[in-house]
């Protein structure tokens, strides 16, 4: 299993929404944690990143952590997540 520490993870939406894209990409054993901004899966993890920062939840050591667009990219995500729950 992998495991990522990522930015922007806010609540249950976001969480909802990080498990459905991972999974709708082929990967598996996907779980996230909102408290220690972690999202854990098996499969490639370079396909989870681009995922991730896509939707707004980029890797802690990653230029686009800082980015403000992915702040508000992880807002819709979230939004999102909320409605689909």
């Amino acid at each position: 299993m992998t495991t990522i520490k990522v930015v922007n993870i806010k609540c249950g939406g976001c969480e909802n929404m990080i498990i459905t894209s991972l999974k709708e990409a082929g990967l598996s054993n996907v779980s996230v944690s909102v408290e220690k901004q972690e999202v854990s899966f098996d499969g490639d993890i370079d396909i989870a990143k681009k995922i991730l920062i896509k939707m707004g939840y980029p890797p802690q050591d990653s230029p686009e952590a800082q980015s403000f667009l992915k702040k508000a990219q992880s807002y819709a995500s979230c939004m999102i997540g909320r409605i689909k729950k």
